[in-house]
């Protein structure tokens, strides 16, 4: 993974999600982490990948967050910094609670029915996990808070935007460990245990959660 910095496309960076896709014609000024020969998306038809996709879209929106707080501290934003702002706002409110309901409905029960040996570590790790969530949870709701009064008043005052900054540098350092031990220990422990049916039927679920027909996002 590689970092760059300049203006960003975000017509592309759409969250997961049919009813909530964010394509907003204008380009941001964030620094974010690119990956050369990336692959294409999952689809549902491989939720595993697609629980991992959404990741990206976490550190994608909350990285545009913490960009605007760094570099208009407070102060008055520009159109297209409050776009950015709405963009992510949106997602986290809207597709990221169906990203937790996909684990902790969908793919977290199946595990813990896992009768294996080797499903200790997962079932260990989907109790931290869980808890992570909780704690998110908390925290999104500060930033959701903040940021709107900061929309609608034009500005936030300084102890306002410490708790933001607060909160956001939580939020950080929460995702970086949660998504790590997800995407390398919990989702290919979850690939080797449960089966092609269950997958399958993860799958479905996610795409009922839309309101969509499994396949690929649109």
């Amino acid at each position: 993974m590689i970092w760059i910095t300049g203006h960003v496309d975000i017509r592309r960076a759409y969250c997961a999600d049919a009813k909530t896709a964010v394509r907003i014609g204008s380009t941001i000024n964030v620094d974010m982490p690119i990956q050369i020969g990336r692959r294409r998306d999952h689809n549902f038809t491989e939720p595993l990948g697609l629980l991992s996709d959404c990741h990206r879209r976490i550190e994608y929106f909350l990285g545009v967050l913490i960009a605007v707080t760094g570099r208009t501290p407070g102060g008055l934003l520009t159109h297209a910094q409050r776009a950015e702002v709405e963009a992510a706002l949106s997602y986290f409110l809207t597709a990221s609670p169906r990203h937790t309901a996909d684990e902790e409905d969908s793919l977290f029960p199946r595990l813990r029915d896992a009768h294996d040996v080797a499903a200790k570590r997962a079932l260990r790790l989907v109790e931290q996990l869980e808890r992570d969530h909780d704690i998110g949870e908390r925290h999104h709701h500060a930033v959701e808070g903040l940021m709107r009064r900061w929309l609608a008043d034009g500005g936030l005052e300084r102890g306002d935007t410490e708790r933001l900054r607060g909160h956001l540098a939580a939020l950080q350092s929460l995702y970086r460990r949660h998504i790590d031990l997800e995407d390398r220990e919990l989702f290919p422990a979850a690939a080797r245990l449960l089966s092609a049916r269950q997958i399958a039927e993860i799958g479905r679920e996610m795409a009922a959660r839309r309101s969509i027909r499994s396949g690929r996002m649109p």
